[in-house]
């Protein structure tokens, strides 16, 4: 995939994430996709994302804002920027408990790309600032 290609298929990523759409979602990803959850384990397979989406549903409604695409010179590897906005609906195991809390947390996540489809995702954010907001 070209730079331009692989830009496109990061912003389809988040649009479709912010459209609800879970299949287009994960129709974005190979089958063997990589995924590093934020201070946690890595798991790999459509099939464990797909359970790891609606885990998120039930416990978060999200919406992703403000991406920034940077894209490697071959399309190869990606990475963005962006601001989570979301409301904390449900009580996620080893958190604080949820009772409606809204966040705002500046986030980031690097992709590779494989045969155009997003063959990793590693998300990073500040476990830390997303406690204080929900706990207040």
């Amino acid at each position: 995939m070209s730079a331009a290609e692989t830009s496109r298929l990061v912003e389809s990523y988040y649009r479709v994430f912010n459209t609800g759409d879970r299949e287009a979602f994960l129709a974005l990803l190979s089958e063997d996709v990589v995924h590093g959850i934020n201070q946690g384990e890595e798991q790999r397979g459509r099939g464990l994302f797909r359970a790891f989406l609606a885990r998120m549903d039930h416990c978060y409604r999200e919406e992703i804002r403000d991406v920034a695409v940077m894209v490697n010179h071959d399309g190869s590897r990606a990475a963005a920027e962006f601001v989570v906005h979301g409301t904390y609906l449900n009580t996620d195991e080893g958190l604080p408990e949820a009772r409606g809390q809204r966040y705002v947390l500046p986030a980031g996540a690097f992709f590779s790309i494989r045969d155009g489809k997003i063959a990793s995702i590693r998300n990073y954010y500040n476990l830390p600032d997303w406690t204080r907001q929900v706990a207040g």
